[in-house]
């Protein structure tokens, strides 16, 4: 059983910058491929970035592409999400997930998910 609780979420203004943790629980985190993906009300949940087991290959959604960057701490069974310049349309729940698949690093199948953590931009 793995165990994910997202951090780091908050308010900010358009153009501004948050950091978002993701700490795992469970013997498998340095084996999996980790992500995160967000959902805005009324939407599916769509995929934000992926890195796979150790960190050697990384994929983006083309709406964040240069803007977000994805990193893992497989040390601290931790990942991270740096969000900068950040737009009105960012705004949403931003869950962690990883896969069992190591090398996936567009998650194509989840093994697990976080609770979630809100980011709000405002313009």
């Amino acid at each position: 059983q793995v165990q994910l609780v997202e951090s780091g979420g908050g308010s900010v203004q358009a153009g501004g910058s948050l950091r978002l943790s993701c700490a795992a629980s469970g013997r498998t985190f340095s084996t999996d491929a980790m992500g995160w993906f967000r959902r805005t009300p009324g939407t599916n949940r769509e995929f934000v970035a992926g890195i796979s087991r150790g960190g050697g290959s990384t994929n983006y959604a083309d709406s964040v592409k240069g803007r977000f960057t994805i990193s893992r701490d497989n040390a601290k069974n931790t990942g991270y999400l740096q969000m900068n310049s950040l737009k009105p349309e960012d705004t949403a729940v931003y869950y962690c997930a990883t896969s069992s698949s190591g090398g996936d690093t567009r998650l194509l199948l989840v093994n697990y998910w976080g609770q979630g953590t809100q980011v709000t931009v405002s313009s």
